[in-house]
């Protein structure tokens, strides 16, 4: 059974806004194994709705793989949310690739709703404490990726005077802020 899990520190389960408390994912993976997000609270975490007929997502793959080395001493997770495709490609594509990383399938779509998943690729950052830092709808670049980790893996998020977040050289950071609903 598939259900979105209550966020801790939240009143009610689906609420998404950034510097909030992701919400949950609890599930079987693919490969048949039981997941649950929470699990995962101590680490950085990248939480990716995809699918493999999604050009732009098989795109990416290899960048997760070489990222998940590079990160390995902070312990970085990915997490695969599959949506929109059946789970036998994605079982392909995934053994294709290597890829080690549990992924969830979404076939009612609870997740993309609780996610506010507006198209594939979309990543969610999540750091270490379960706070959601950062949403990148679409292809990440390797700038991007490390951009967003850093906001996730223990370094802290530069505000400028009026305490938006900043990207290099000062200028306002290409990220989705949505608040929850009211």
């Amino acid at each position: 059974m598939l259900a979105p899990t209550k966020s801790p520190g939240s009143s009610e389960p689906g609420l998404l806004a950034k510097d909030q408390p992701a919400p949950g994912i609890a599930g079987t993976t693919l490969d048949g194994q039981a997941f649950d997000l929470a699990s995962l609270r101590g680490r950085p975490v990248i939480v990716n709705f995809w699918g493999p007929s999604c050009v732009p997502c098989r795109d990416e793959f290899p960048l997760f793989l070489d990222r998940l080395r590079q990160h390995a001493d902070d312990g970085l997770a990915v997490v695969g949310v599959l949506m929109y495709d059946a789970p036998a490609p994605a079982l392909d594509f995934i053994h294709q690739y290597g890829a080690t990383w549990p992924t969830v399938d979404d076939p009612t779509g609870v997740f993309r709703a609780a996610y506010r998943v507006a198209a594939r690729p979309q990543s969610y950052f999540v750091d270490r404490d379960g706070i959601l830092r950062s949403i990148q709808v679409g292809q990440l670049t390797e700038a991007e990726f490390e951009r967003q980790y850093a906001l996730i893996a223990g370094g802290s998020m530069a505000t400028d005077a009026a305490g938006a977040s900043t990207g290099q050289g000062g200028l306002p950071s290409p990220s989705i802020e949505i608040p929850p609903p009211r």
